[in-house]
């Protein structure tokens, strides 16, 4: 693998564990009634996805022009 795929790779990886870390944190409910969660995860995670699959289709596309 070309060293260039990490530029793709590390954004996939970091949006997924952004997910994974919402989740393990979970919500609750503090004494006052309001909701406590780490909802700035969400969108983090879902910019680095676009990222990531931004980053992965241009280097696809770059790389099958390169061929010939």
């Amino acid at each position: 693998m070309k060293k260039i795929y990490w530029i793709a790779i590390i954004p996939l990886a970091l949006g997924i564990g952004c997910f994974i870390t919402y989740n393990v944190i979970g919500a609750e409910i503090a004494t006052d009634g309001t909701l406590v969660e780490p909802f700035i995860l969400l969108p983090i995670g879902w910019g680095l996805i676009a990222i990531g699959l931004a980053c992965s289709i241009i280097l696809s596309a770059r790389s099958l022009l390169d061929r010939d």
